[in-house]
This record gives structure tokens, C-alpha cells and sequence, in this order.
């Protein structure tokens, strides 16, 4: 897979570091445009997306279908408030009602039963779990975090990931822990702005980090992607070096991706932006300057997941870097390396199988009643 996307065109390299999101429902005069235009290496799917079954398996294999690298297929199918197939299935539970009812058994239902569907819709990646750790105090805080997570302590947190991600990879969807390097203690939404995470390095490894690094080493699990936050965390931001510096959103920072996650934690797999038209990151930079402080700081791809003449202008500003030297071969070469060795574990799409899709939707509804779970809207 790494010779294939050597092999390509510069300006197709460059497409692979793109995550992107489609504006709408079809794959319309747009939205092939934009395909066509990037040739992403990710496509990221959001409930505006999203009309009927058939309808969202029709637009993934449309776009297998104009570009030459299939491109990793993402979702935020998390369960509870994140839940982007509602209009396809019965929504499905919250990672804190199945820690709420201690079922691990649950945990291990959610991530096959996710993985099955999202494989018969054409995906092949999960952007889950969501690691936060949500303490009774912590839960207070509007950050959005509140029912997202699995566990109150670093042990709940790892024992329920790591049944549900072994279900959901089991299955043949890779999954994504987020968001490293946990911004449960942040007291604002990085939807609207950059939390804040008023935490020592020694904290963030006690508590937040400890099932990170407990997950990496156990290979049998397989952990092949992690996505940055755009929280600040002053005490422990190398590059600035006191709390009172100038703080960076870690999907931006190098001391945070490179030096935490790769060099002293030891992770050496993908690594992925949340969203940078977040206003975590639209307060604090262009999009031009956040793609290349993001790959600057050693992410391997950039979601952007909205606005076409967004993403238009993060893949110029990128591809213009790399014709002019600016990014050397050697970078490009390490990140191409985690994608490729990243596609090379995903699964095809299974049969489309409305019935089958039937099927599972009664499962959900089945857990749903076992945990006394009612929907409670979506974001």
C-alpha cells in the first residue's frame, strides 16, 4: 500500500493527509468537485449526509468509484447524543448508560453491532470511543462530554474501551480513540472554543492518559488511531514552557503530538485532527495557518468537515507547501506510511442487506430496553 501512494502524483499525495466532510445527501455536480478536486484519503460522514440507507450506501461506493486509493470511510457513531444514523436505525445507547448499568456485555453488543451496520452502509472506520474520563465533578462542566464517555476512573474507562473496541475491530471496523490527551476536566466545548485543561503532566498521566498508554501496549487490540483535541493544556505545553505563554490547541501543537504521543508515550500509528472548523480552532487561527501548524506538528490527517472553499484552501495551502519545499520528502514519507499501514487493515464493505439492517436495528432496540435507555436527541 506505501508504494501505491508513493507512486502517486504529488498533488494526489497530498490529498491522502485530507479527512473531509460532503455537503450534502448525493453525489451531486459539488460534491464531486470536491472529490475530485482534493482526492481525500478520508471522506467523513455527518447526519446532513444521511437520508435513507440505500441513499448513504450509494454515495460511499459513488465515491470509491472516482478516485483511484479508496479513501478511509468515517463516522461519529458514538451512540447516545452522537448519533449521526438515527434516521436509519433505533438510535442506539449512550457509552454512560451501558458503564451506568456496570454491562460490559453491552459494550461488547454496541461495538459489533455498530461494526455490522457501518460495514453493510460502506464504512470502515468509527471515530470511537471517546476516552474522557467524567468524574462526578467533571460532569458539571459544559464541555458536551457528559454521557459520551464510558467510565468515572482510568480503570472503567479502559476496561469498557477495550471490550467494545476489540467488538468493533472484531467486526471489521477499525475504530479511533479520542480525544487525546483527554479533555473531560475542560470546562467549555471545543465545538465553540478551545477548552482549557488546567492539568500537570503528572495529573494528565495519573488520570486522563493512563488508559491511553495502557492501550497501546497491548497489541492484540490493535489501537491504530488516535485523534488530537484542540484543548489547551498549559502546564504540561513544552514548547512555551510556563502557564503563562502563549497556549496552543494540542491538534496544533507539537510538544503535545510529537513529543507526547509519539516520542514519550511511544505510539507510532495514525494520528488524526478533530474537526478544524471547530471554533476551538476558527478563534485561533485561518484554516490555511491550522493545516499547517497541524501538520507541522506531526498529524497525519486533517479532518475538515464542512465548507468546501475551506477545504479547498487547506489542500492548496498544503500542496503549495510541498511543491515548494517547505514540507520535506521524509515528512510526507512518515505520514503516508501511517495511512497506508492504516488502509491496510481496514475491511471491504459488506453486502448492502436492508433486512439484515432491519435485523440490527431490533437489536439496538433489544439493549436499548435491557438498559432502560431513552433517546434523548443528538448533536
Amino acid at each position: 500500500m506505501l508504494d501505491s501512494l508513493l507512486s502517486l502524483p504529488l498533488e494526489q499525495q497530498v490529498g491522502q493527509f485530507f479527512y473531509i466532510g460532503l455537503p450534502g445527501t448525493e453525489l451531486d455536480e459539488e460534491t464531486r468537485a470536491l472529490v475530485e478536486y482534493v482526492k481525500p484519503g478520508g471522506v467523513i460522514i455527518f447526519g446532513r449526509n444521511v437520508g435513507a440507507a440505500e441513499q448513504l450506501r450509494n454515495l460511499l461506493d459513488g465515491i470509491r468509484s472516482i478516485v483511484a486509493i479508496e479513501p478511509l470511510f468515517g463516522i461519529d457513531q458514538e451512540g447516545g447524543l452522537v448519533d449521526r444514523l438515527r434516521r436509519i436505525i433505533t438510535p442506539m445507547p449512550s457509552a454512560r448508560t451501558i458503564r451506568q448499568h456496570g454491562d460490559l456485555a453491552g459494550a461488547r453488543a454496541m461495538g459489533r453491532i455498530t461494526a455490522e451496520t457501518l460495514r453493510i452502509l460502506g464504512f470502515n472506520m468509527n471515530f470511537a470511543p471517546v476516552m474522557s474520563i467524567m468524574t462526578d465533578e467533571r460532569d458539571l462542566l459544559s464541555n458536551g462530554l457528559y454521557s459520551r464517555s464510558f467510565g468515572r476512573s482510568p480503570g472503567e474507562v479502559l476496561g469498557y474501551t477495550m471490550v467494545y473496541l476489540r467488538a468493533l475491530q472484531s467486526g471489521g471496523c477499525m475504530g479511533c480513540l479520542k480525544h487525546f490527551p483527554g479533555i473531560g476536566a475542560g470546562e467549555v466545548d471545543s465545538h465553540e472554543e478551545m477548552p482549557l485543561v488546567h492539568l500537570s503532566h503528572d495529573d494528565l498521566m495519573a488520570q486522563d492518559l493512563a488508559p491511553y498508554v495502557e492501550l497501546f501496549q497491548r497489541e492484540d487490540d490493535r489501537v491504530r488511531a488516535v485523534m488530537v483535541s484542540h484543548g489547551g493544556f498549559p502546564k504540561i505545553d513544552i514548547r512555551h514552557g510556563v502557564a503563562g505563554g502563549r497556549i496552543e490547541p494540542a491538534s496544533l501543537n507539537h510538544s503535545i503530538v510529537t513529543k507526547l504521543l509519539r516520542e514519550e508515550l511511544g505510539y507510532a500509528h495514525l494520528v488524526v485532527t478533530d474537526d478544524l472548523e471547530m471554533g476551538a480552532i476558527a478563534k485561533h487561527a485561518p484554516i490555511e495557518q491550522a493545516v499547517r501548524r497541524a501538520f507541522d506538528a506531526g498529524q497525519d490527517m486533517l479532518l475538515i468537515c464542512s465548507r468546501p472553499e475551506l477545504i479547498k484552501k487547506g489542500y492548496d495551502v498544503l500542496l503549495r507547501a510541498a511543491r515548494d519545499g517547505e514540507i520535506s520528502p521524509e515528512r510526507m514519507r512518515a505520514s503516508l506510511k501511517n495511512i497506508a499501514d492504516f488502509k491496510s487493515l481496514v475491511q471491504p464493505p459488506l453486502p448492502f442487506d436492508k433486512e439484515r439492517l432491519r435485523a440490527l436495528s431490533d437489536e439496538v432496540a433489544a439493549l436499548n430496553q435491557k438498559l432502560n435507555y431513552t433517546y434523548g436527541g443528538a448533536i
